[in-house]
């Protein structure tokens, strides 16, 4: 059954939120991606009128730095609540086989917080769910557990507010719909910290790849040769001088790579690979990950998977 985001009678005091994921911002987990404000398709911004958003947007998503989170870090009720519906029993499946429009929210709970306003928790671990509609719960009221289920291909926690079935941006809750300069009211109780800079994408080749190929998509190599290189890239925007981008990968025989690299001076959008040539004998057969990670003084600011299969 889908997800509906029920309406309720008018408003009065908007819940106070607190990060409904147990996890550290910068250490162990990240905001991927904000609400997006852009009203026209193709263009999305954030609240704070950055990139850090996709097309249609209307949540915050928190993601976990591995899949060894799976099923293990908690999600939480961020602000008191009574759970109006869940779903659970979809699988950890990073390839979304059986996803369709109507679960698309995986594995997930609904909150209602009364006068209207609702919080919503997808792609939980299956049969993490720790609730049953009706109850009551107090703020950080255990939920379930970060999982893989529904329309995600890495571990995160999407949550979404809407006030009488209307989507609300906590990042910007009395202009939803606009963006400005960050530090306006928010629903937060502690706001996360915010920074502009994206990483629009990461994947891999068999060859080092330029911009061109990395943004629209034709440097992604889904299946690789036993024979050629593996290459591991990544396509960041708004960097600034002294981030490090760490990009490493491994296989079925352990760690292939590990290159940690330092950005040298601000830029709009900047590439950058490391891969290595294929041992004696090619690669084993099996999956394989990839990761860059870019940091800022020590704390992590963006993050993304890749994979490949080898025949």
């Amino acid at each position: 059954m889908p997800f509906l985001l029920l309406a309720a009678p008018a408003f009065a005091d908007p819940p106070s939120l607190s990060l409904p994921l147990d996890c550290e911002i910068g250490t162990t987990c990240f905001i991927e991606d904000y609400f997006d404000h852009a009203p026209d398709p193709g263009v999305q911004r954030d609240f704070a009128c950055g990139f850090n958003s996709r097309d249609g947007h209307r949540g915050t998503d928190i993601a976990v730095l591995g899949f060894d989170a799976v099923g293990r870090a908690p999600v939480l009720a961020a602000a008191p609540g009574t759970v109006l519906r869940t779903r659970d029993g979809m699988a950890d499946d990073r390839l979304m086989r059986g996803v369709t429009k109507e679960n698309a929210c995986g594995n997930a709970v609904l909150l209602d917080h009364g006068d209207g306003w609702q919080t919503l928790y997808c792609h939980m671990a299956r049969d993490s769910v720790a609730v049953r509609p009706g109850e009551t719960l107090s703020r950080g009221a255990l939920l379930g557990t970060v999982g893989l289920s529904g329309q995600t291909t890495h571990p995160h926690l999407h949550l979404s507010l809407t006030r009488n079935g209307a989507a609300v941006d906590p990042f910007r809750p009395e202009a939803t719909g606009t963006c400005g300069p960050p530090g306006g009211p928010t629903l937060w109780q502690s706001p996360p910290p915010y920074t502009p800079t994206q990483m629009v994408t990461a994947g891999f080749s068999d060859r080092v790849p330029g911009l061109d190929a990395i943004a629209d998509g034709s440097a992604r190599l889904p299946i690789g040769a036993p024979d050629q290189p593996l290459v591991v890239y990544t396509l960041i925007g708004q960097a600034e001088h002294g981030d490090l981008l760490i990009l490493s990968a491994s296989g079925p025989d352990g760690a292939i790579l590990d290159r940690s690299m330092i950005v040298k001076a601000p830029q709009r959008a900047v590439s950058r690979a490391f891969g290595r040539r294929a041992p004696p004998g090619g690669w084993p057969s099996g999956d394989y990950t990839g990761e860059a990670t870019l940091t800022r003084a020590g704390k992590v600011i963006a993050h993304r998977f890749a994979h490949v299969s080898m025949p």
